[in-house]
């Protein structure tokens, strides 16, 4: 019984105080970008349904290539215009280089976000590592360096796809573009292929990391359930 009572009071804490936070968003934030009107904590996530690129491209469609929505708590910005995106990366990218690491990535038992170059914030580790990568990877002269190694993999996705139809196998489009792109990339960084052509366990696994780590969580959208028993994904 006090279980019970415990966890109603801590729901009705929880409610008002999201709901303060609500209205107190609301006067803060005054001169964003025109969007969809937010109900009241929950915000806009209604609104995103099941296909949340499908739903926004009808809001965009609305409210213009930029636009706002509130998930749950959290203020989002999006933009929808290749124009407008260029045009904030190069001239306000001081405004928007952070980026917020989901709770299921955090959740995983290696930190794998304090190292890696997509999840970590904007601090010296990312510079240095951001600075190599230019430097090294993504320079004009090492993208021309590389123009052979990207001929020969089109090749080799080539020889894979007449393989597969002098033999009259079916061919996954997907998974042959995806092993040509990520051999193209493990090359460019490591000089080696990370996947066989007739392989799928390497794409599946990614995948499936991909999938865990866009898995809706609470705490993403209300910051106050950042609390073990309240939902965890790992």
């Amino acid at each position: 019984m006090d279980l019970l009572i415990n966890c109603i009071l801590w729901l009705v804490f929880t409610l008002v105080w999201a709901m303060t936070l609500s209205f107190v968003s609301r006067g803060r934030h005054k001169q964003l970008p025109p969007g969809p009107k937010p109900y009241l904590v929950i915000g806009n996530l209604l609104e995103l349904g099941a296909k949340p690129h499908k739903s926004l491209t009808k809001l965009a469609k609305v409210h213009g290539p930029i636009m706002s929505l509130r998930l749950g708590l959290v203020i989002t910005v999006v933009v929808s215009s290749a124009s407008m995106a260029k045009a904030i990366l190069q001239n306000h990218d001081l405004s928007f280089y952070d980026r917020k690491v989901p709770e299921a990535v955090l959740s995983l038992p290696f930190p794998h976000h304090e190292f890696s170059l997509a999840w970590l914030p904007v601090s010296t580790m990312w510079k240095n590592l951001r600075k190599i990568s230019n430097m090294h990877i993504f320079t004009s002269q090492k993208l021309d360096a590389n123009q052979e190694l990207r001929r020969k993999k089109i090749k080799d996705l080539l020889a894979h796809v007449e393989d597969n139809c002098h033999a009259g196998k079916a061919i996954d489009v997907g998974q042959a573009a995806f092993n040509t792109s990520l051999n193209l990339l493990s090359n460019t960084i490591f000089s080696i292929d990370l996947v066989n052509p007739n392989e799928r366990e390497f794409k599946d696994t990614v995948s499936g990391i991909l999938e865990e780590a866009g898995k809706p969580n609470l705490s993403d959208h209300f910051p106050l359930l950042k609390i073990e028993f309240v939902q965890h994904i790992s």
